[in-house]
C-alpha cells in the first residue's frame, strides 16, 4: 500500500479518535448486545440488529484507522528549512486575481481537509497547482466556472 502523506496534528487526531473507538466506544456496543440478547429471539429484536450494525461500523472504522496510520508518512514542516516554496503541511496565502481577495490555506492529507477551517488536500486541484509554487509564483486553477488565477502571498511553516 502507498504511503498516506499526514500532519503531526492529523495523525494525533486519527490516534486519539481510535483510543477512544477501542475504550468507550467498543465496550458500550458489546454490552448494548449483551443486553438485546437478554430480551429474548434474536430474529425480530430490532436493538440487537442495530447493536450488530453498530458494531460493524466501529470494527470497520477501527481497521481503517489502523491501516492509514500503518501506511502514515508522518511530515513535521516545522522541523524543516524553509525553502519559500509551497510544499505539503505548509501554510499558504494566496491572492485571487479575479476577486482581489486573499485566503490562506494549510495543506494537510485526505483525512484532516476541512475546507471550513481552510485545511484543504494535497489532492485538491488548488494544492496541486500550488505544490512547487513558490512566493510571487502564480497557479491556475481550472475551476468549473473557468480558470482561476492564484499569486503565491506568503509560505510559512506552522
Amino acid at each position: 500500500m502507498n504511503q498516506i502523506p499526514m500532519t503531526v496534528s492529523g495523525a494525533e487526531a486519527l490516534r486519539a479518535e481510535l483510543k477512544r473507538l477501542k475504550s468507550e466506544e467498543r465496550p458500550r456496543i458489546i454490552e448494548a448486545i449483551a443486553d438485546a440478547r437478554e430480551h429474548g429471539d434474536l430474529k425480530e429484536n430490532a436493538e440487537y440488529h442495530a447493536a450488530r450494525e453498530q458494531q460493524s461500523f466501529c470494527e470497520g472504522r477501527i481497521q481503517e484507522i489502523e491501516a492509514k496510520l500503518s501506511n502514515a508518512q508522518i511530515i513535521d514542516v516545522t522541523k524543516m528549512a524553509e525553502s519559500g516554496r509551497v510544499i505539503f503541511g505548509v501554510t499558504v496565502t494566496v491572492y485571487n486575481t479575479k476577486t482581489d481577495e486573499e485566503v490562506t490555506y494549510r495543506i494537510v492529507g485526505d483525512d484532516e481537509a476541512d475546507i471550513k477551517q481552510n485545511l484543504i488536500s494535497v489532492n485538491s486541484p488548488i494544492a496541486r497547482a500550488l505544490i512547487g509554487k513558490s512566493v510571487d509564483d502564480v497557479a491556475v486553477v481550472g475551476t468549473p466556472g473557468g480558470d482561476v488565477e492564484y499569486e503565491v502571498v506568503k509560505v510559512e511553516h506552522l
